[in-house]
């Protein structure tokens, strides 16, 4: 937690000495077992302090009590229908959050678990849009040590402290093992996709233990970082004078998280078997050698009742140090009863000479093949591209995972050594910037292979909105996507865990887990789109965040995006394509808007939807319905911005030809809202934008600035693509429109919040240059002088960043000219952690470095430093002055991305060959607009070849 000197210094650098000493550190210097000189840190015997929600005051609650009655009356809605509602504020999980995450495990988009900096395995992901943040106890690492003389022994799970649930230590379950662990010499350093675990002399003084923890989140690879598997390589130093038998134990409980462990009906086994459709299936695995002997026992239980229970597989382990090697042999356990929990055990074990070394590596691997929606389809995960989706898939990674892991840890140094070795970086700076990218993991993701669509679509057709699909139109021949078929689909609903079978020779002994499915749904056809083989990276989703349970949230990813595009580009060109579709699709179904109370049809032709949905994505978008969408102002313009800057940076021709009709009708769409013929947009007195409380009246800053910026976007785009006229008309409407947006909000050091005459119009909002942001990421050129985009940001720093908390804590979205916080509505008040490193990445382009990251270095001090609020690795949206969050596990901080982006502009917007706009063509008043005579795809894709990469310049 926050304590008063967090305001009065600040800290430069972490090295590893001040963690584990010189002596230990300098044993570990080899084969990466030893932590790396810079990472985030913490000692294992921390406290992990709960965390403080936020709470809205009184007079906010007045003004949305008509709001939570409606939503009050939906979440039911949702629930009787056995639905979980996108936004639920009233239902709070029965673990509470704390201060203990960690590296979470796995690649992107196959289900994902995380692991605490002290050990435990948490936050559990396996069906997509659900969260459980309890840990499963019984997962485990321990260690067995002895010694020739006999004399010294000692036996711990290498997880600090007792865990309050864990019972007596006289039953039969895991209260019986040895949590002798005190973590006062135990160290957890974390740089992601990788973490590390030192145990200096814990529990044997005489033992150095490192575990490095890796996952294949690799970047431009499209085949590993689908994987959902982990390593834990163990590197055993023996500082004695005798020599140390060492037996490591992994244990794993059959469950999901939660109390799915408790469902009944779960299966262990050492060879996996194929039963029906294929269940959630988990595989422990360890590597054998010359030096390290692997014996595994298949099933043990937590109660009574079982041939072996948990204090018996404990007491064979102590003495032994092994497991009979016939348990290889044995077929599957009896299936469990509702109440009981099945478990395994891998245990690996070794002789470690005098002063010698030795490693041991584990693997966990899952497999969940298919993904089933609520309210419609079930889709094959990318992985299984790769390795099929038999239950035997989940033994085949855990193999390859222990085959390939120095491989990824090589790919991975090779990505990340520039920006650690870079100093000109502040330190803080570099390993925030790598872990912030847990999202990408633990945010929900999900990526399915569309080149092997699931053999059948269910749906629950249990209400009237649901039967209405035939109000969804799609205009399918202007988004080129090559190949549409029509499918069948299935699903199964089981979910469950698993281990594999005995390898031997430098493979991977193992045991498996399986739960049985039994549930059958109508079925129905659904159109679904894929691409060419050739380009084929698969679709991908992320959540905007855990408590949001909206896919690919479009005004928040405008933030995330830049981590995608500089590490996946094809994964973020493949979710423009579907916004690109979705631009002309119409879904005609009626919604009640809550803040309202009004009705209207879920997605409009021409509007850029909020997400691709919740229970049915890709085909019920819009699953966010708070407000209606269709009438914010942000949308189009970020769809045009983000566009246009993947375009330019991936210089993808085919790309720009796919998507133009969607940005043209984006771009016309927005027409309706410019309403005085000004050339500009305006705000319609509510809400319309990603600060959904915050209320606009008039030319808004935030809004207004993003048209700005679109115009420019589209005209320089449009004269690439071919359209000459439509990049003209851009053009001149851009010089109308930047005249009036000047006049409008400028004040001689800022843009004013709003053109309204509300108390809050005149405030100082942190995000007034949005647009700006990302005409200087696109290589355009800036929308205002550069004395203006200064001042105004020079402003947001002495303000918005330095008068809160003397700037320990990131920018405050509004403060007024008196430097007191904004405090119209929640959002005003409110310091966004995504919103402050986009301002940051602002400053660094229009050279304010040393702002910048003083910025940005205030979400670190809050957020992630030791004394701070808390939120490592489930960084929130928002953070309240008292440093209460909003929103765990965020999507919007992958902004941090935006300033790396912004160090490092790409060669290709750089070296894009400068276009002379200046000269313009007369437009008459008749076709000023921006809805033009339809000009054929075809023809603008001709007239593309004709065009490379260009950047516009304008002068108005």
């Amino acid at each position: 937690m926050v304590t008063g000197n967090i305001f009065h210094c600040r800290k430069n650098s972490w090295p590893p000495e001040e963690y584990v000493s010189r002596h230990t550190l300098h044993l570990f210097d080899f084969d990466s077992a030893g932590p790396p000189k810079h990472a985030w840190r913490r000692r294992l015997n921390s406290h992990a302090n709960i965390l403080k929600e936020f709470s809205i005051t009184f007079m906010e609650a007045i003004k949305m009590v008509r709001l939570g009655i409606r939503l009050w009356s939906y979440v039911r809605e949702e629930a009787s229908h056995g639905r979980k509602a996108p936004i639920d504020p009233f239902t709070r999980e029965s673990c509470k959050p704390s201060a203990s995450q960690g590296v979470p495990l796995g690649g992107m988009g196959s289900g994902s678990i995380s692991r605490g900096f002290r050990g435990e395995f948490r936050q559990w992901q396996i069906v997509p849009g659900t969260c459980d943040s309890s840990p499963v106890m019984a997962n485990q690492f321990s260690i067995f040590v002895s010694r020739d003389s006999g004399n010294k022994k000692y036996a711990s799970v290498l997880a600090p402290g007792r865990h309050e649930g864990l019972g007596k230590a006289i039953d039969e379950g895991i209260s019986s093992w040895g949590w002798n662990l005190s973590g006062q010499h135990s160290t957890y350093h974390a740089l992601f996709p990788r973490a590390w675990t030192i145990y200096d002399g814990e529990p044997d003084p005489e033992l150095k233990v490192s575990c490095r923890q890796i996952s294949p989140f690799i970047p431009h690879n499209y085949k590993d970082t689908s994987l959902p598997t982990a390593v834990f390589v163990y590197t055993l130093v023996n500082t004695g004078r005798e020599r140390a038998k060492v037996s490591l134990l992994f244990t794993w409980a059959n469950s999901i998280g939660g109390v799915s462990h408790l469902s009944g009906d779960h299966v262990n086994e050492p060879f996996m078997t194929a039963k029906g459709n294929p269940p959630v299936t988990f595989a422990i695995a360890a590597c054998e050698t010359q030096n390290v002997n692997v014996t595994v026992l298949p099933c043990f239980g937590l109660t009574e009742g079982r041939s072996v229970t948990a204090r018996q597989m404990w007491d064979k382990i102590m003495q032994d140090g092994q497991f009979d090697r016939q348990n290889f042999n044995s077929g599957p356990s009896m299936p469990s009863s509702p109440g009981e929990t099945l478990c395994a055990a891998v245990s690996a074990s070794a002789w470690v000479e005098p002063h010698g070394k030795c490693t041991i590596a584990f693997s966990l691997a899952w497999s969940s093949p298919k993904i089933k929606f609520l309210k419609g389809s079930s889709y094959h995960r990318r992985y299984t591209k790769f390795y099929g989706t038999s239950e035997r898939a989940a033994l085949n990674l855990a193999h390859d995972a222990l085959t390939n892991y120095k491989r990824w840890e090589e790919e991975i140094e090779k990505w990340q050594s520039p920006i650690l070795n870079d100093q000109r970086l502040p330190e803080w700076y570099k390993f925030t910037l790598f872990n912030e990218l847990y999202f990408l993991v633990a945010g929900g993701t999900v990526w399915i292979d569309s080149s092997l669509p699931s053999t059948n679509v269910k749906n629950d057709l249990d209400s009237p909105e649901d039967a209405q699909r035939v109000d969804v139109k799609v205009t399918e021949a202007e988004v080129n996507r090559r190949h549409t078929t029509i499918s069948e689909y299935s699903t199964t609903s089981g979910c469950n865990g698993s281990t594999g079978d005995g390898l031997k020779n430098n493979s991977d002994p193992a045991v498996t887990q399986n739960k049985r499915n039994s549930n059958n749904l109508s079925e129905h056809f659904k159109w679904q789109d894929q691409l060419d083989d050739y380009e084929d990276v698969g679709r991908f989703l992320y959540l905007e965040g855990v408590e949001y349970i909206m896919w690919n949230t479009y005004d928040v990813h405008f933030y995330a995006s830049f981590a995608l595009l500089d590490l996946f580009p094809k994964i973020e060109l493949n979710i423009q394509r579907d916004f690109a579709k979705a631009v002309l699709s119409e879904d005609g179904r009626r919604v009640k808007f809550l803040a309202e109370g009004n009705y209207g049809i879920r997605k409009v032709r021409g509007a850029v939807p909020h997400d691709l949905g919740t229970h049915d994505p890709w085909n019920e978008m819009n699953a966010y319905n708070i407000h209606d969408t269709s009438k914010w102002k942000d949308l189009n313009p970020k769809f045009v911005l983000q566009v246009y800057r993947d375009f330019a940076a991936t210089g993808d021709m085919q790309f720009g030809v796919d998507v133009w009709p969607a940005v043209r009708t984006a771009m016309e769409y927005m027409e309706q809202f410019d309403r005085d013929d000004d050339g500009l947009i305006e705000n319609d007195g509510f809400p319309d934008q990603t600060y959904d409380t915050w209320t606009v009246h008039g030319v808004s800053a935030y809004c207004g600035c993003l048209w700005l910026a679109a115009l420019q976007a589209a005209a320089a785009m449009a004269e690439q693509i071919g359209d000459r006229f439509f990049a003209e008309t851009c053009k001149t409407k851009f010089c109308t429109a930047k005249s009036a947006f000047e006049k409008k909000l400028w004040n001689g050091s800022y843009f004013k919040y709003d053109s309204g005459s509300s108390s809050n119009s005149k405030s100082i909002q942190a995000d007034q240059l949005a647009g700006q942001w990302y005409t200087a990421s696109s290589g355009l050129a800036p929308l205002f002088d550069e004395f203006k985009i200064r001042s105004a940001l020079q402003k947001i720093y002495d303000f918005n960043v330095m008068k809160v908390k003397g700037g320990r804590m990131g920018a405050v979205n509004g403060m007024h000219l008196n430097g007191k916080v904004d405090e119209t509505c929640m959002q005003s008040r409110e310091i966004w952690t995504g919103v402050t490193y986009a301002v940051a990445a602002n400053m660094i382009l229009a050279g304010m470095e040393k702002e910048a990251f003083a910025t940005a270095e205030g979400i670190f001090i809050a957020g992630w430093s030791e004394e701070g609020f808390g939120y490592w690795f489930q960084t929130p949206e928002a953070w309240t002055m008292d440093g209460h969050f909003r929103s765990l596990i965020y999507m919007r901080p992958l902004a941090i991305w935006g300033m790396q982006w912004a160090l490092s502009i790409p060669k290709a917007i750089l070296d894009a060959p400068k276009v002379n706009m200046m000269d313009k063509i007369l437009i008459s008043p008749a076709t000023f607009s921006l809805s033009l005579t339809e000009t054929g795809v075809r023809k603008i894709a001709n007239k593309a070849k004709c065009f490379g990469n260009s950047v516009l310049h304008c002068a108005c």
